[in-house]
């Protein structure tokens, strides 16, 4: 794991434009997670830009709130957010061209502030088990995927 990421790949029966609105509503977040932590959205949220600031209700244990800022954002292929502990959750899409999308989801803790605690907690396998539960939801969502 030198790269400091784990990521999974989907080709999901559905174009990017509709993938992508789903990303970018912090109140979908909790319809397509598969880790069972996102609880919800903070009143406030709306479509995600960049630097766009929303908070989500999650729950590990016990029940938090977390305030994140979209870092990176290309319309319809890219965004990315991070929380204050500075690691990244970034989604690709590519447009197959045939009505699907190949989406990748990732878990990138390069920038964190301490990514070493990150690894203590095994925080990369547990996210990789969610992100693929993740793609599963987008799968069942859209039923064809491949």
């Amino acid at each position: 794991m030198a790269a400091k990421q784990v990521s999974d790949t989907r080709v999901i029966a559905t174009t990017p434009e509709v993938i992508f609105a789903l990303l970018a509503d912090p109140a979908q977040h909790p319809v397509i997670d598969g880790s069972g932590t996102v609880t919800g959205a903070r009143p406030g949220a709306q479509r995600l830009a960049l630097g766009s600031k929303f908070g989500m209700d999650m729950k590990m244990g016990l029940p938090y709130k977390i305030q994140n800022t979209v870092v990176e954002y290309e319309e319809g292929s890219r965004i990315a957010w991070r929380h204050f502990m500075g690691h990244r959750w970034r989604w690709q899409l590519e447009d197959l061209g045939d009505g699907t999308t190949r989406v990748t989801e990732t878990f990138d803790w390069s920038t964190a502030k301490s990514t070493f605690a990150i690894e203590l907690a095994k925080f990369p396998a547990k996210n990789l088990k969610g992100i693929r539960a993740t793609l599963d939801r987008l799968e069942e969502m859209f039923p064809g995927s491949a």
